[in-house]
């Protein structure tokens, strides 16, 4: 038990309050920085004050999955979840250096009220840090920066418990009405950042269809690859590399916004390897060739094979680095020998140079992942953040 005047639980609330805000902050800053439609560095550290940097794939990967905002489909890249923490901290700030200036003449009901809502950030954290590992596959520094603040907030407020008790004056009382006021408090300071990003946010509608027109619709000798799915109905090309993080990170969202299986899509390979594709000097993503006439040979299941090939992306690139016999022991482990034999076959790199002759004929740059709804191309900026608000306006039924 707690010596009822320590000041210890509402000064280790009042450091977590001010190391949430903190972290609440960047990570606002950031989402918040990329409704120009550019390509930021994101903050994505540990240390509080540690400048944004470009090598952060965890981060850039919850800020653009679809746990990372509510109202997608109203505000281009949503309302960032950040804000609510950014509004919900600076309240348990407020309220935690009032404890710790009245100290022991606080009274009880704002002791036990504090120590009921400094729950509530743990049990968010506790919601997202099970979506970071099970559905994100990686945890965002600044995330977890805001889970240690949840964690010592709770804590803080626990402690205060154990100060309620013991000799020493007795704390004033309030009325009943003061809980209700205070809770009405925290739910109108977390929702006021909200709703401010919400009525300041700008419009995109006017930029997502400015992106082109596909200038040759695909025909048979195109040989583009079929991707089967449940419900096709809006046509969708897609220009990808089976190798590309982008082009992973991109598939996934498809398929997290339930949009994939609404496509009749068709994929126009564009390995970015130059063993197959003249228009690089270098291969960015070496062994990109193989994989791709994999995904070429696996015929009706090629989609599968896309698939896996996303799953075991780092394991194929280090394979592909280390050259083409480590790659091609790999696809064979998993797809057997008769995949081997049509990797070989000079069909298949006839087909592969259809695609990316399709590719050439219709200006892609070279860069990928590129995705054409019906006839419109989708700009590389509304692939990632305001993904959702695009399809909702492109072609709202594959959201259905």
């Amino acid at each position: 038990m707690l010596d009822r005047r320590s000041r210890l639980p509402a000064a280790i609330a009042v450091f977590a309050a001010v190391l949430g805000l903190v972290f609440a902050s960047y990570s606002t800053l950031d989402y918040a920085a990329h409704l120009d439609r550019g390509l930021h560095d994101v903050h994505c550290s540990f240390i509080p004050g540690a400048p944004a940097t470009s090598d952060a794939e965890p981060c850039r990967a919850a800020m653009y999955s679809p746990y990372s905002a509510l109202m997608r489909e109203a505000y281009w890249g949503g309302i960032p979840i950040s804000l609510f923490a950014l509004g919900a901290f600076t309240f348990f700030l407020g309220f935690s250096v009032y404890l710790l200036v009245a100290n022991g003449r606080a009274p009880k009901a704002a002791v036990m009220f504090f120590a009921a809502v400094s729950i509530t950030p743990l049990i968010v954290s506790a919601v997202m840090f099970t979506i970071s590992v099970t559905q994100i596959g990686s945890l965002c520094k600044t995330c977890v920066g805001l889970y240690i603040s949840s964690f010592l907030l709770a804590v803080g407020g626990l402690l205060g418990l154990g100060t309620l008790s013991g000799p020493g004056e007795p704390r004033p009382t309030v009325g009943a009405a003061f809980p209700l006021a205070w809770l009405v408090a925290l739910g109108l300071i977390t929702l006021v950042p909200a709703v401010v990003y919400a009525s300041s946010a700008p419009n995109h509608d006017k930029f997502i269809s400015q992106c082109g027109l596909i200038k040759q619709a695909p025909t048979e000798n195109d040989g583009l690859i079929k991707l089967h799915t449940k419900h096709p109905v809006q046509t969708a090309i897609l220009f990808e590399d089976p190798l590309c993080p982008t082009c992973k990170a991109f598939h996934a969202r498809l398929l997290h916004e339930g949009a994939f299986d609404n496509l009749n899509a068709e994929l126009s390979l564009f390995p970015l390897d130059s063993e197959c594709n003249w228009m690089l000097d270098t291969p960015l993503h070496p062994g990109a060739c193989i994989v791709a006439k994999a995904v070429i040979c696996g015929a009706d299941g090629a989609r599968d094979v896309l698939e896996w090939s996303y799953e075991e992306q780092e394991r194929l690139g280090a394979a592909g680095k280390a050259g083409p016999e480590a790659l091609r022991a790999v696809i064979q482990q998993r797809w057997g020998t008769s995949m081997m034999k049509c990797i070989d076959d000079r069909r298949t790199l006839v087909r592969l140079n259809k695609n990316l002759h399709f590719a050439v004929t219709n200006a892609i740059p070279v860069s990928t992942p590129q995705m054409y709804l019906g006839q419109r191309r989708v700009c590389d900026e509304d692939t990632d953040l305001g993904l959702r608000y695009t399809l909702a306006r492109l072609a709202p039924e594959v959201l259905r």
